[in-house]
Order: structure tokens, then sequence, then C-alpha cells
């Protein structure tokens, strides 16, 4: 399980921070490179524009990649999106500005998010289902929250690239390519993340299965559709409360704070470093109280948080925006944590990779898409403090809140024998 587990960390750590390093760049110098013509506001808009397309790919590669993992198997997921996501990484380092090529410039950026989305909308579900199905019972909750430590992984590794860049190069050198170079090295993560997994062994809970889907997707909306639905309105404040923190909050504060970029980027990751190393521990917790009660109290604590949090950021002061991210993202990993365990026990084997995978990406769409573009447009319209971008975070905290109430709790399922949760 160590072996396994450590793989599909790593795995999901490369294929997000090629994600991730989309979104940094994009809060920082994709607007005026790649949209020009536009103001500042309308260039950063139109920068998280192309941001939110690769959220809208990942259900659609969670229906592509789990067609696969529910008919083939969920090794081959593992591969093909990780291969897929390395090579779009790659391509959008070397796409040249609008000022070389024009308009076709800010198309190749779209589709190479969207490809970008594609594979990582594959990644999780594949990642979760051979590390959960593999685990034993009692201890799923750790096991499977290997996997969530990818996202702070790859964050960190992200942000930290970026970092050391911003605080050696000059603007001039950094707008020109030095933005560039981490998107570069996605190429080297994503050969080291493909010999990692070239050993990994096939789900057990998928080799006993003898009655595969068909067609997994038309299943899922049949019989599921409910609790996808669910799933995903219960996602949706974690997304909008990571993005807001790691990809709003750094443009707000640099664009109209007046905080240094190099200052936002160390914040927002000692934040998330705190809660990448926190995720075990409340997975566990998860072990021995339960699903369900752990989500509800991650979606109340960001409902009472964001007021708070945003006043925090308003200040423009580095420990007090500390503290108002890193409560915030305590919150998230309070549900977050133990969402790869919680998931799979909600879902049928037989189209399990696909219902878990395309409820969990839409969840991002919703929370994720949305919240960069929806911030900044409030945040224009505020005064010194956004508190409508305070109630919007809230709202979302609260649709959760419901959502999560709506569903049952899992602790005690077989994952290899749960049945079909149809509401």
């Amino acid at each position: 399980m160590l072996r396994l587990a450590a793989a599909a960390l790593a795995g999901t750590a490369i294929e997000f921070y090629d994600f991730f390093i989309y979104g940094t760049a994009a809060a920082l110098v994709l607007g005026p490179l790649f949209f020009p013509t536009f103001s500042p506001l309308a260039g950063t808009l139109a920068a998280f524009g192309t941001f939110g397309v690769g959220f809208v790919a990942r259900p659609l590669g969670s229906v592509l990649f789990g067609h696969i993992g529910d008919r083939h198997g969920r090794r081959p997921v593992l591969v093909a999106s990780l291969l897929l996501t390395g090579a779009s990484t790659v391509a959008v380092g070397c796409v040249p500005t609008y000022a070389s090529i024009g308009t076709a410039a800010p198309v190749l950026l779209l589709v190479l998010r969207f490809l970008q989305g594609l594979g990582l909308g594959g990644e999780w579900g594949g990642a979760v289902l051979l590390t959960a199905e593999h685990a034993p019972a009692d201890r799923r909750g750790l096991w499977s929250s290997f996997p969530q430590i990818g996202p702070a992984l790859g964050f960190v590794l992200a942000n930290g690239v970026m970092l050391g860049l911003s605080a050696t190069l000059s603007d001039a050198q950094f707008a020109s390519w030095g933005w560039r170079v981490p998107f570069w090295a996605a190429g080297v993560l994503a050969a080291a993340g493909l010999w990692l997994r070239s050993s990994l062994a096939e789900s057990p809970r998928f080799l006993e299965m003898r009655d595969h889907a068909r067609v997994p997707l038309v299943e899922v909306v049949r019989g599921h559709w409910r609790l996808v639905l669910l799933t995903a309105g219960a996602l949706s404040v974690g997304y909008a409360l990571f993005y807001a923190v790691t990809t709003w909050s750094l443009a707000y504060a640099t664009e109209r704070l007046g905080v240094s970029r190099t200052v936002m980027l160390a914040i927002i990751m000692a934040a998330v470093v705190v809660k990448g190393v926190l995720t075990p521990l409340v997975a566990v917790l998860s072990d021995r109280y339960g699903r369900r009660p752990l989500c509800l109290a991650g979606c109340a604590g960001a409902a009472v948080w964001m007021f708070p949090m945003i006043a925090l950021l308003s200040t423009g002061e580095p420990l007090l925006m500390f503290l108002g991210f890193l409560v915030a993202l305590i919150a998230f990993v309070t549900m977050f944590a133990v969402i790869a365990a919680y998931l799979p026990e909600l879902y049928e084997p037989r189209v399990r990779c696909t219902g878990a995978a395309v409820g969990y990406n839409l969840g991002g769409v919703l929370g994720g898409a949305l919240t960069p573009i929806v911030a900044t447009a409030i945040a224009d319209q505020s005064g010194r403090v956004p508190w409508g971008v305070a109630a919007y975070l809230t709202g979302v905290a609260l649709l959760s809140l419901g959502c999560f109430a709506l569903l049952p709790e899992t602790r005690f399922v077989k994952v290899a024998t749960v049945e079909p949760a149809t509401g």
C-alpha cells in the first residue's frame, strides 16, 4: 500500500503542478501577453477565462477516461491522462505571444488549456480508485488521502518555481521568457511520473468484476444522476475556497493592493504547505468518526470564515493575509481530505470510475472555473474591502452544506460490494 500510495501521490502532484502553473501564470502575466488590446481588468478576466476552460474540460475528461477505467481498468487511465496533461503543458510554454502571431496566440492557449483539463479530469478518478480499492476498509480514508496530498505538493512545486524565477529575474525577463520555464519543466516531471506508474498493479476490485458496464456514462445518468448533482454541489465550495486563495487573491493583492508578487506567492505557498501536512491527519479522523461529519464541519467553517478572510486580505499585511488563507484552507482540507474515500464508497463498482470523477470535476466547474472570474468582476465594483466576494463565497459554502446534508454516511460501506445509490 505504501508503494502504491506513493506512486499515486507522485502522479497527482505532477498533474496538478501542470494545472496550477497555468493558474499562477494567468494571475501574473498571461493577460498582458495574450490579450494586450484589452484593459488591465479585461485582460485579467480573459486570462481567467482561459483558466476556466480547463475546468470545463475536466468533466469531459472524466467521461472519456472514466469509460476506460470502468471498461478496461484503472491503471491505463493513470498512464494516458498523465501523458496528455504533460504534453499539453509543455506546449503552453512554447506558444508565441499575441505580439508574434496575433489572435492565434490566445486560441492556441485555449486549446492547450482544454487538453490540460481533459487529462486532469481522468487523472483523479484513476489515482483515487487505485488506492481506495486496494486499501483495507478500516484504513481506506488514510490511504485514499495520499492522492489528495498531490494537489498541495503540485501547487507548492509550481509556485516555488514561479517564486524563484520572480525573485531572480527582472519584470522584463520574467514577462519575456521566465514564465515559460515552469511549463517546460513539466516534460521532465511527466517522464518521471510515467516511470513510477509503469509497474503499478491493477485494482483487485476491478479484476474481481465480471459484469462491466457497456456505456458507464449512460448508467450513471440513468441511475445516479441525483448523486452526481449532489456531489458536484457539495464539492463546489472546496474548489471555490482553494482558487479564491491561490488564484484570485494573487491577482487582487498584486494589482489592487500593491503587494509584491514574491510576498504573495510565499504567503500562499506557506498556507498550502500546512494544508498538505494536515491532509492525512484529517483522513485518519474520517476512518474513526465518518466522512460526512467532517465534510459538514468543513462547510460550516467555510461559511463562517469568508468575511473575516476577505477583511484580513484587504489589510495587505502579510501575516494577517496568511492567517486568513490558513483558516480557509483548514476548512477546505476538512472536506477534501476525506473525499477520495467518500466518493468511491457512494458509487457501485461497475460505474465508480465515471460516477465519482464526473461528480468531482463538475464541482470544479461550479467552484473552480467561476470563482476567479466572478470574484474579479465583483471586486472591481467594490470599495477598499470587496465584501461582495465574501458574500459570494459564503453563498457557495451554504449550497455545499445543504448538499452534504443530503448525502449518506459511507464509512462502513464495503467498496467491493456497494449497491447503487440512486436516491
